[in-house]
């Protein structure tokens, strides 16, 4: 199969759209708002249309907002939303691979219908959209990815071990195929935050446990602020936050016989 047939059909004149997965809430919801509010037009994905059309009244300049309802597992994901963007003249200067999820507690007590919708949706979704995004970004010769990762991308998690093992593979992912990438005019980024304010936690039943009692959160304003910049600054990898800059680095070069027992210790849900 030629690159070509594996994209829709697509227009010169097309305009330059931020598409941002997940959007219908927490951290791609604030995302959506910081990039319309300085100019920008956008497509709003996620799965459910409700949710979606709230995020969408919230916007600041609705005229320059679009939802789309599709749950990015899908195989044919990737096409349909170009197919998408071509059909209302626009195509994606700037996408962000932001939907995700996760699972606390042993990996053993997991349903094996959770442990794969992680993978199927940090993993697999997010390597497909990339993948499909950053051939057409190289063929125009343009474009910006920035994937959502985790400080936890960094160090294994027991008691959330494959959204961690999860977030790991997209901070790899990413490193490397922005080194890829340099000199075709394809930007590349991670922004990897600790926790956020969102809902996440309660799915992961994870909100007493001891990391959401010890270490601060932030809002998903301030990660979409970081977004914004690692966009504009043309930054590689973004750890939102001194204290957890400075984490990721700590988690770095700390001995994994150190630093896995005591993840699992601040993870372990109480």
């Amino acid at each position: 199969m030629s690159a070509s047939s594996d994209h829709a059909p697509s227009n010169s004149s097309t305009r330059g759209a931020v598409v941002i997965t997940g959007a219908s809430e927490g951290i791609g919801r604030a995302i959506a708002e910081r990039f319309i509010a300085n100019g920008h037009s956008a497509l709003l994905v996620a799965r459910s249309a409700t949710r979606l059309e709230d995020a969408l009244a919230a916007m600041p300049r609705s005229e320059d907002a679009r939802a789309l309802a599709l749950d990015v597992t899908t195989p044919g994901a990737a096409i349909e939303i170009e197919r998408y963007l071509a059909a209302h003249g626009l195509h994606a200067e700037i996408f962000i691979n932001n939907a995700g999820c996760g699972a606390g507690g042993p990996l053993i007590e997991q349903d094996a219908e959770t442990v794969e919708r992680i993978v199927a949706l940090n993993v697999a979704a997010l390597t497909r959209l990339t993948h499909h995004q950053a051939r057409a970004m190289a063929e125009r010769g343009h474009g910006t990815i920035i994937n959502i990762g985790s400080v936890g991308g960094y160090v294994p998690g027991p008691n959330q071990a494959v959204y961690y093992a999860s977030k790991a593979y997209v901070q790899s992912l990413s490193e490397a195929l922005a080194s890829e990438m340099a000199g075709r005019g394809v930007h590349i980024a991670v922004v990897s935050p600790g926790p956020v304010r969102t809902g996440i936690h309660a799915t992961m039943f994870a909100t007493n446990a001891f990391y959401r009692l010890l270490m601060p959160s932030m809002s998903p304003e301030r990660v979409a602020f970081s977004v914004y910049w690692a966009y504009r600054l043309r930054r590689r990898a973004v750890v939102p936050g001194i204290h957890y800059w400075l984490a990721s680095w700590v988690l770095r070069v700390l001995p994994r016989a150190l630093s896995v027992p005591l993840m699992g210790l601040l993870l372990k849900p109480r």
